[in-house]
């Protein structure tokens, strides 16, 4: 039980296996998506690396399968995780979020392989 809110990056396949489809891409982000719930039930606060490089992708005129792509997503996971106190790795083949796993780990941060791992936060509210 911990009683400070975890800033908890869901890490797992979003472009990986998707040969540029853009149906496939929507639904990994649907599966990493579905774990933010939990990350925030159990009273902390979940970000996706994609919530921030795809409309930083789009203000540049580009999308997840433009050659920008490499030069945004994975620096923003980068720069993200100086900010996380954990990361959610999902299951699935994603050379980004391995990417993530050792960034987390080289800062010390620990890692998590379900949401069930999760220290649960002290039920108050404050601040």
């Amino acid at each position: 039980m911990t009683d400070k809110p975890m800033l908890i990056l869901i890490a797992g396949p979003y472009r990986s296996g998707t040969d540029g489809d853009p149906r496939a891409m929507a639904a990994n982000l649907a599966r990493l998506e579905a774990a933010a719930w939990p990350v925030f039930a159990a009273g902390h606060v979940p970000v996706i690396g994609e919530w921030i490089a795809l409309p930083v992708l789009r203000s540049a005129g580009a999308g997840p399968t433009d050659v920008l792509a490499d030069q945004v997503l994975y620096p923003t996971a980068q720069r993200l995780l100086a900010h996380c106190d954990a990361v959610l790795r999902l299951p699935g083949e994603s050379t980004g979020a391995d990417q993530d796993v050792a960034t987390a780990l080289a800062r010390g941060l620990p890692v998590y392989h379900d949401v069930a791992e999760l220290p649960r936060r002290a039920p108050q509210e404050a601040a």
